[in-house]
């Protein structure tokens, strides 16, 4: 097989990050998913930004809130927006007050004192989304941070930041779906596990 070892070395890597996560990640999971648990049960709301293969994690794991995660679970839904989403909101932004401003500017209308921030950026120095923590840290909001390498700018400014522990970046955004998984389905059975 032409690939062989490239596939190998990639799957050996991917598993190794994962296992690196054990040490480096567990215990910001479990904050991570308090305090989610905990603003939810006080009616509060996720929004979630990201850039590119981020945004698609960002869209992907909003839907696993409002629809559900574990289908033995029948809930109701659980407030989650990507602010990713709407090519007319972005594109305007962009136009009109700058693609690093369109996070802040949609964490200004859309969130609340007591709502939750996830910030997802595989270098953690992302502008944009550096801004709309700086935005939901104005407002009184919790701060979650998808984060890879050193963490960057953000890893300072989030409440719980998880960084992943390599400089990859296909590395770093399995490990942000791993952990996402992992949060929010843990979150959905500690409120509604017992339903």
């Amino acid at each position: 097989m032409k690939n062989k070892d490239f596939i190998l070395s990639s799957l050996k890597e991917s598993s190794e990050t994962k296992l690196k996560m054990i040490d480096a990640c567990a215990e910001d999971i479990q904050k991570a998913i308090d305090l989610l648990a905990d603003s939810f049960g006080k009616g509060a709301k996720l929004l979630l930004c990201g850039n590119g293969g981020s945004a698609a994690d960002c869209q992907h794991l909003a839907t696993e809130f409002m629809i559900r995660l574990n289908h033995e679970i029948n809930r109701p839904a659980i407030p989650a927006i990507a602010l990713t989403t709407d090519t007319s909101n972005l594109t305007a932004g962009g136009n009109d007050i700058g693609f690093e401003n369109v996070f802040a500017r949609n964490v200004q209308g859309l969130g609340a004192a007591g709502d939750v921030l996830l910030a997802v950026s595989t270098s953690g120095n992302s502008p944009n989304v550096v801004k709309a923590v700086e935005m939901a840290r104005h407002k009184g909001m919790k701060v979650i941070g998808f984060l890879g390498g050193t963490g960057g700018k953000l890893k300072a400014l989030c409440d719980v930041p998880i960084v992943i522990p390599t400089s990859n970046v296909q590395r770093i955004q399995e490990g942000h779906i791993t952990a996402g998984h992992i949060i929010f389905e843990s979150v959905e059975l500690n409120m509604y596990g017992n339903d």
